[in-house]
């Protein structure tokens, strides 16, 4: 028996100066799982996370979240979800621990502090709480914004390229991290990554997006099945140049 979906899209489309950024796209997202929308630069996947957390308003289609209408009703769901984007800068003059402060307060976090200090440890942030966030290194940030995303224990997490600008080590320490708490927490995560090996340990599913289109979904291992590969990264090659 499959997992009822936490996160339900039917016929989404939004359109930029006559550019379909968002073509028609349909997906569900089962309950505790982690989906990855992989594609190339202008694939869409940046517009469909901004419209499912409500930043972008569809020009036609379907969100349904945590069986909330989140077209017309995503205060009820937001709650309950978070994300985490490297393009989508904090407040640069407010200590990193300010900034955490103030989404911890917006989300109504019990116990803030104390989650400011264990997330802090757990992703190696501990040491520039007190620093301007506009002072950080870009793989930093990457890391304060996973900690913003992580306050309020979400439901639902939409990442955005989650491991941006890490070093091999702390990228793992990352991909870990949240494996665990997926595994804690029984979260959703749907994340949009260039990172193949990424994709290929964390996702049970992955959605192929070209020009605002689904062209393909699987597991990671169906499609290196299907196209012969033996790796992601091959699979995203041969469909980013057209070759299929």
């Amino acid at each position: 028996m499959s997992e009822p979906s936490t996160i339900k899209v039917k016929q989404l489309t939004r359109t930029f100066d006559n550019t379909h950024a968002v073509d028609g796209i349909s997906f569900n997202v089962a309950a505790g799982s982690v989906t990855a929308l992989l594609g190339g630069n202008g694939a869409g996947k940046t517009t469909t996370l901004a419209m499912l957390l409500g930043l972008l308003i569809p020009d036609s289609g379907e969100i349904e979240i945590l069986g909330v209408d989140m077209v017309n009703n995503r205060a009820q769901a937001l709650p309950e979800m978070n994300f985490s984007s490297p393009y989508l800068d904090l407040p640069g003059r407010l200590t990193v621990e300010e900034n955490l402060l103030v989404y911890g307060r917006l989300y109504s976090v019990a116990d803030l502090r104390q989650r400011i200090a264990q997330l802090a440890v757990e992703l190696d942030i501990t040491q520039f709480l007190q620093r301007p966030y506009g002072s950080l290194s870009a793989g930093q940030k990457t890391r304060v914004s996973l900690a913003k995303s992580l306050l309020n224990q979400p439901k639902v997490l939409l990442l955005d390229e989650p491991t941006a600008s890490l070093d091999p080590d702390t990228g793992d320490r990352i991909r870990t991290h949240l494996e665990q708490y997926v595994e804690q927490t029984g979260a959703t995560v749907l994340l949009a990554s260039h990172n193949m090996p990424e994709v290929e340990r964390l996702c049970d599913q992955v959605l192929l997006m070209r020009s605002g289109k689904i062209i393909d979904r699987g597991t990671p291992q169906q499609l290196l099945t299907q196209y012969g590969h033996e790796t992601l990264e091959a699979v995203f090659l041969e469909l980013a140049r057209g070759e299929r």
